[in-house]
């Protein structure tokens, strides 16, 4: 019987060495993935991208909404009798690209975008992520008949943003974002149909499902009779199961990206800015 009691011992302190020795070199090929990730909430922050981008086979449905002027006051419900609207459907093709498609009520323009990430932030390694953004937009509404020698490409505007963001801890993430486009029709004659901008902005987290949100662009080479300002936008993403809601003011009522770089005509110093909001739903 002691014989027994001892080979039973000793199988067990086998097996369970081995169970060990298998753990511990399972364990060695194990490659931990130190990505940074959810930097941003929304793939917005306002009306700038963000470095966020929709995972593999996630369908992004999203409705954008900019009111009238506040400075309209009770007269005008502060901006709600009025409305520009913009709806976006993108599409996650893998984990580093997003394909997407616009509509906005803003000159009738369809806008195709592309989004890729380059880079991304690692713990204790790379310290930021950079991703890549592409718009084409068309003007339908320009009426061809008021023109002369008026073409299709004449409708078109390109853009190329370079995103880079730092999540710096949990709470604070900031993001700088170089930009160039090129309209191929421009109102001002003397304005450059290449133009530049630099945008930049951030996101504070201040609950597990709020965020407050900034974001600014500075456009390089407007001329300077132009009548049009730089976007400056605040508001808040909130956190709802399946949805962000973004909640914001901002002076700029177009919502692509084209647009409310060239056409931004609301004045924060003069009260004159609009309310609106982003919802997000994955399907």
């Amino acid at each position: 019987m002691k014989k027994i009691t001892l080979v039973i011992v000793l199988f067990f302190t086998f097996i369970s060495y081995s169970q060990d020795d298998l753990l511990n070199e399972l364990n060695s090929d194990v490659k931990i993935d130190s990505s940074v990730t959810s930097a941003f909430k929304g793939l917005k922050i306002v009306n700038l991208e963000s470095t966020k981008l929709a995972a593999k086979k996630d369908f992004y449905f999203v409705i954008a909404h900019r009111f009238g002027s506040v400075k309209g006051g009770s007269k005008e419900l502060f901006g709600l009798d009025q409305s520009t609207i913009r709806f976006s459907f993108i599409f996650g093709v893998s984990d580093w690209l997003n394909l997407g498609i616009s509509r906005s009520s803003f000159n009738k323009t369809y806008d195709f975008t592309a989004k890729y990430k380059l880079l991304q932030q690692k713990e204790n390694g790379l310290p930021f992520t950079v991703v890549g953004f592409n718009s084409l937009a068309i003007n339908s509404a320009i009426d061809s008949d008021n023109f002369t020698s008026f073409e299709f490409k004449h409708r078109l505007t390109y853009l190329a943003e370079l995103l880079i963001s730092r999540k710096i801890n949990d709470k604070i993430s900031l993001q700088i974002t170089p930009i160039i486009f090129h309209e191929n029709y421009v109102q001002n004659t003397s304005q450059d149909n290449t133009q530049y901008a630099l945008g930049g902005g951030g996101r504070y987290k201040i609950s597990k499902f709020v965020t407050f949100n900034i974001d600014y662009a500075y456009h390089l080479n407007r001329v300077n009779n132009s009548p049009f300002n730089n976007p400056l936008s605040i508001g808040f993403d909130i956190e709802t199961g399946g949805h962000v809601f973004q909640v914001h003011f901002t002076n700029s009522q177009p919502m692509y990206d084209a647009g409310f770089l060239t056409n931004t005509s609301g004045d924060w110093s003069k009260g004159d800015f609009f309310f609106g909001f982003n919802l997000s739903r994955v399907f």
